[in-house]
């Protein structure tokens, strides 16, 4: 495969996590490759829908940032890209949803991963800056709550229980597994979660704590997904979350909990997230495409190639791919440049496919 013009960036939050801060979004260091994944890149008997464009006569490079989550998707696409584009430099970093979109609203890149809808205040900041975009989604998540494989006291956890670990006032005073319920041991709580860069935190915690970007702050925090995914698996006293994905690749490591939202203990598979049975934590995520980017003939021709093997890309990264009505609006809305959110701005909780479905079609 190749990677030599596929260039990866990121934010440095490697040396920042048990403090839970990041850069500047404009820094950027010295490009560092993803963790491999046991899932292929690209299938080699998969069957491509290519974009009606001569891809090997295309040159230029293409910016993009943002969610870890989606990064297991976007990076399968540009590999893939690379292969039938090799003088397209693509150059692909992980700051977070919310530090992707700073960069995406200052015009620094031209594609912005993100695991929840863009919020108010980043759309007001596109458009000071003269940005217009494009809103796409690309699959389904669960986001996952995990614990150590040698945790052998939890098996399922209520949404209350999940807000008593997490809530703001939990900061210093919630620190042992006993004070969640009586019967488990009094050893020490290790929380590991997303960065408040990040799209996932701002969904959990709307789901979990009940505002967006509000918890305690004394847990190790990343924006990193496999880095979270890491430090569980080497902690049997944690707890993290993050994306479905992250959870499948590292399932020999890790143990899913089950979440009860009142209707009985579910546990995250792809059965449960595509059915809306797990609930409050499945979500859609999406790319965002600067208008004006899609001027570049390489970059229009990327993104038609995103969403048109955007199924087949959600499910070798692990995630829920989206009905194929719900990919040919998405690709429609690039067609005819359909700017804007369908969104009220930031996560949308208990959101489920077809109800995607139904924004999507309006």
């Amino acid at each position: 495969m190749r990677l030599l013009r596929i260039i990866y960036f990121s934010l440095i939050t490697l040396l920042l996590v048990a403090c839970g801060t990041g850069l500047s979004p404009t820094a950027q260091p010295e490009a560092t490759p993803s963790p491999t994944s046991e899932a292929p890149l690209l299938s080699p008997t998969a069957a491509l829908r290519l974009p009606d464009t001569d891809l090997a006569r295309l040159a230029g490079e293409i910016k993009i940032d943002g969610s870890s989550t989606v990064f297991p998707i976007t990076e399968r696409v540009a590999v893939a890209f690379g292969d039938l584009a090799p003088d397209v430099t693509i150059r692909l970093g992980v700051s977070g949803t919310g530090g992707g979109f700073t960069r995406f609203c200052a015009g620094e890149t031209d594609i912005s991963n993100a695991s929840r809808p863009i919020k108010q205040k980043e759309i007001d900041a596109c458009a000071a800056s003269g940005i217009t975009f494009i809103e796409l989604p690309v699959a389904f998540d669960g986001l996952s709550v995990v614990v150590h494989p040698q945790n052998t006291w939890v098996d399922c956890l209520t949404v209350a229980e999940l807000n008593l670990m997490w809530a703001p006032e939990a900061t210093n005073r919630i620190t042992r597994w006993n004070q969640i319920r009586a019967e488990w041991p009094a050893e020490p709580l290790h929380l590991y979660g997303a960065g408040v860069d990040s799209g996932t935190y701002d969904y959990f915690t709307s789901a979990i704590v009940g505002a967006e970007g509000v918890s305690r702050s004394d847990y190790t925090a990343s924006e990193d997904d496999y880095l979270l995914a890491q430090d569980v698996a080497a902690d049997r006293l944690g707890l993290g979350f993050f994306g479905y994905a992250y959870y499948a690749e590292y399932a020999d490591q890790l143990r899913a909990v089950a979440i009860d939202n009142g209707q009985g203990c579910v546990a995250p598979t792809v059965k449960t997230i595509v059915d809306g049975s797990y609930q409050p934590l499945s979500r859609p995520i999406f790319i965002y495409v600067r208008a004006d980017s899609l001027n570049r003939p390489e970059i229009a021709a990327f993104v038609r190639f995103y969403v048109q093997n955007g199924a087949m890309f959600a499910e070798q990264a692990l995630y829920v791919p989206l009905p194929e009505t719900v990919y040919q609006l998405a690709l429609q809305r690039v067609e005819r440049r359909i700017t804007g959110s369908v969104f009220s701005g930031g996560s949308q909780v208990g959101l489920s496919i077809e109800q995607l479905l139904q924004l999507e079609d309006r």
